[in-house]
């Protein structure tokens, strides 16, 4: 069944339908992985967003049970340039295409993605629609120029009540903005007693669970959507190790007074080249954002810059220069891409444990 897709700019491509058969908007941005389809298109990161695989060949290895990063996927759309019919892999329990039809997301293949993507890079994430064959781009056309932008992502992807993941370790508080489940599974790998919170929870009821550290979980959407969270981020600041991710990354920044702003393209990859500057250390990276924070708006007296990405040079890394509180723009659980990065996690468990024995030291040193 033919299928196309129309952006804001009046652009339209035809290709075949692939999932779901029903119509649907959002912003069409593209990702350059080669791999993890299934992790990018249940990452809660892409929330309202129609994502393009640069990759020509999509689905080639099936979908599995064990690569989901969320139960229940919240891309708006895919489009690829080519779905494979007959996947080959011992893992595979469904096609692409069944997965999509399955979850009720639709899909368009057979198009020019080569065209696509560099219509994106030019002018940045478009609005789009998916829709009939027979539709009217004037009337579709209309419609997008006159839809608004999301503001309200991290509340539809957190959790609404908190949850635990046991461990026998330190004791984690996960702020999820959108957390992935990659994230779970390195802590508790590491041994972490976690307990999941919703983006909302203040900062008092944080604290009264004792946790050794807090995460702040990666997440879709513009960071000053959820600025009002900056203030539980400032309360728990200096109180108990904080350690952000993409989404909570940009949270931190905004907590201790820098900026942030949208990119042109964003960062939507597997293998971006990261410098870890204490070391000089050249990591390659997952990422998926398409805001950053302000290099020029940085307390050098409060933040230092610990990594930089090699072709922008944005930053990639931010530490606090008085508490054990820092944060990375790159995914470090890896899920798809590098595993480079995943000692940023060895890290944090690293500050939880000096914290706790500082803590317990002054505590014994108080009682005798």
């Amino acid at each position: 069944m033919k299928r196309q897709l129309i952006l804001e700019d009046g652009t339209t491509f035809i290709g075949e339908a692939i999932g779901s058969e029903k119509e649907t908007t959002g912003e069409v941005i593209f990702h350059t992985g080669m791999t993890g389809y299934q992790e990018i298109m249940t990452d809660p990161s892409n929330y309202g967003q129609i994502v393009a695989f640069s990759y020509p060949l999509i689905g080639n290895y099936g979908i599995n049970r064990d690569d989901f990063e969320t139960i229940l996927p919240v891309v708006k759309a895919v489009i690829v340039k080519e779905a494979a019919e007959q996947p080959s892999n011992w893992r595979s329990n469904m096609s692409i295409h069944e997965f999509l039809k399955l979850k009720n997301i639709p899909g368009i293949a057979g198009i020019d993605t080569r065209k696509l993507i560099r219509i994106i890079r030019a002018n940045g994430p478009m609005k789009g629609v998916i829709c009939g064959f027979g539709e009217k781009v004037e009337t579709r056309l209309s419609r997008l120029q006159a839809m608004e932008t999301l503001a309200d992502q991290v509340k539809q992807v957190s959790t609404v009540k908190p949850y635990p993941v046991p461990g026998r370790g330190c004791n984690v508080v996960v702020m999820d903005l959108g957390l992935k489940h990659g994230i779970l599974r390195e802590l508790t790998e590491r041994g972490c007693d976690v307990t999941v919170v919703p983006h909302h929870t203040e900062a008092d009821e944080i604290l009264s669970m004792q946790p050794d550290g807090v995460l702040l979980s990666n997440g879709p959407g513009n960071p000053l959507h959820i600025q009002d969270l900056t203030e539980t981020v400032r309360a728990i600041q200096g109180k108990i190790p904080i350690f952000g991710i993409g989404l909570g990354h940009q949270l931190f920044a905004l907590a201790n007074n820098c900026q942030t702003e949208k990119m042109k393209v964003g960062h939507r990859g597997s293998s971006y080249p990261v410098k870890e500057l204490q070391t000089g250390k050249i990591i390659f990276t997952s990422q998926n954002h398409g805001y950053e924070v302000v290099k020029k708006s940085i307390d050098e007296n409060v933040l230092s810059v610990t990594h930089e990405e090699i072709n922008g040079g944005s930053v990639e890394g931010l530490a606090h220069k008085l508490f054990p509180a820092f944060s990375v723009q790159f995914e470090p659980e890896a899920s798809p891409g590098s595993e480079d990065a995943k000692y940023v996690f060895d890290q944090f468990l690293a500050i939880m444990e000096t914290n706790k024995r500082e803590v317990d030291g002054h505590a014994k040193k108080n009682r005798y």
